[in-house]
């Protein structure tokens, strides 16, 4: 195994990435660390194109494992938004680190899957049917404890991880080298304007208008949003029943209630206004 310091990489290719820290851990450490470190590639906007195929076959092969273990196969299906490319990974991890059991597991459970016609697909992500479990439904189920029964012979999480530390080109990396390393990356994107625009666009349409309205609250008053924990329907404010969401800020706890003209911060124990926002009318 070959340990890498540099961060520079030739503009041809991309080498998998762990930490130091992770690297002498155990193999749920070392699996870990790839996540981490490929959820980190991802949220800086490098494209699947862009990160290491090895650390991608790992990762996808961690979130199939995770999947199955939490719901089956079904779960795997549900869960995963674009299956057919995940596949490919799943299938070249497995491939890679020698899984050659699971391999072929996956692709009789992907075929079995594939095979079924709209309504027993459906019978199969529900967990059954009124009329009983379908034959080609029962299939899966089966395969599904052939899953379970092959994990105690052909450990995936110790083959991915002996995989990860094989890697001829495997750079192990402090933090500040990490970090160095991905900002390197991410300055060779050609479009990052556009991707940031684009990622910019995708956050406010995915983020929801209690968070949106607490954030804004937040920036009035001079707050730093930590997290949003809970939104309780049955608050008693005013001597009336209303929603009210419950935020953690960097200066303690508070509560964001609204109604058709405004929003408002309160503090839970004075009921003291911090700050508030009106609403605008939307045309139409």
């Amino acid at each position: 195994m070959s340990h890498g310091l540099s961060t520079t990489l030739p503009v041809t290719g991309f080498a998998t990435v762990l930490p130091r820290e992770s690297i002498n851990g155990s193999d749920a450490d070392v699996v870990d660390a790839n996540v981490d470190v490929v959820n980190m590639m991802y949220a800086e906007l490098l494209d699947i194109e862009e990160i290491a195929p090895h650390a991608l076959g790992s990762y996808y092969v961690d979130f199939y494992l995770t999947q199955c273990l939490g719901g089956g196969f079904a779960q795997y299906v549900f869960s995963a938004p674009e299956r057919a490319d995940i596949d490919t990974h799943v299938r070249a991890g497995l491939e890679g680190m020698g899984a050659t059991a699971h391999l072929d597991l996956f692709n009789r459970s992907v075929a079995a899957f594939d095979s079924l016609s709209e309504e027993e697909a459906d019978a199969y992500l529900d967990g059954g049917t009124d009329g009983g479990v379908p034959d080609a439904v029962r299939v899966l189920e089966e395969l599904d404890g052939d899953f379970e029964t092959l994990l105690e012979t052909e450990d995936i999480v110790a083959l991915n991880a002996a995989w990860l530390r094989s890697q001829a080109d495997l750079l192990v990396l402090d933090d500040e080298e990490l970090d160095r390393h991905i900002a390197e990356r991410v300055a060779r994107i050609p479009n990052l304007a556009e991707r940031q625009a684009e990622a910019a666009e995708d956050e406010l349409l995915d983020t929801p208008e209690f968070e949106m309205i607490i954030r804004e609250l937040c920036a009035a008053a001079g707050h730093t949003l930590l997290k949003i924990t809970m939104g309780d329907p049955n608050y008693e404010h005013d001597g009336q029943t209303a929603l009210a969401w419950h935020f953690t800020t960097d200066q303690g706890e508070f509560l964001m209630l609204d109604d058709d003209q405004e929003a408002v911060m309160i503090h839970p124990d004075t009921k003291e206004i911090l700050a508030a926002v009106e609403f605008e009318e939307a045309d139409g």
